[in-house]
């Protein structure tokens, strides 16, 4: 049987990345934590979206059909009004990414200093292959070993410095292509 639209859309395809993160499963500990986030909008829980969002994301690294699903059904939605919410920030990722998920900034100073050389130099380092990413709906690109992923990212605020690049929450200024083997030996497994 085929899938819909909607059910399609909100499919979490396995990535190499994968192993790195534990199934969304719903647990007393994330009904706690979230039951915590919606009290905080108690004449509008729609309002909870976002944080719901970062919460999943944050404990299972990316949020899965599963994921859209609970937080749906946590706050009285239809799964399409969080899916929108989800494919709107590019933020939100829906397929796990790597144990080290690499984000480089491409706007204007940093596209400038370099920052394509950095992630041209980044896929060819870790092996990763842009070459068939859907940069609007799947931006992220996992090494085939699974440790590294890579995506462009919007302005990361640190434009005299740049090209910059966070390394999962961990920010680097001044990473020119020359120091990206050097960064990357810093999160070698």
């Amino acid at each position: 049987m085929s899938q819909s639209i909607l059910e399609e859309a909100i499919a979490s395809h396995a990535t190499p990345g994968t192993p790195h993160f534990v199934p969304f499963t719903v647990t007393p500990d994330l009904e706690t934590a979230a039951a915590e986030q919606v009290s905080h909008y108690p004449s509008n829980k729609r309002s909870a979206t976002l944080p719901l969002l970062h919460l999943v994301q944050h404990r299972f690294g990316f949020i899965s059909g599963a994921a859209i699903g609970w937080v749906a059904a946590t706050l009285e939605l239809e799964p399409i009004q969080v899916l929108e919410v989800v494919t709107f920030y590019p933020g939100f990722r829906q397929t796990a990414p790597g144990k080290f998920h690499i984000r480089v900034c491409r706007t204007l100073s940093c596209a400038m200093g370099g920052s394509h050389e950095l992630m041209q130099r980044l896929c060819q380092l870790t092996g990763i292959d842009r070459s068939q990413l859907d940069p609007h709906h799947h931006p992220i690109a996992v090494s085939p070993c699974g440790n590294f992923s890579v995506e462009f990212a919007e302005c990361l605020a640190a434009c005299g410095t740049a090209p910059v690049c966070m390394v999962n929450d961990d920010f680097h200024e001044g990473i020119a292509a020359d120091k990206a083997e050097a960064l990357l030996k810093t999160y070698a497994p």
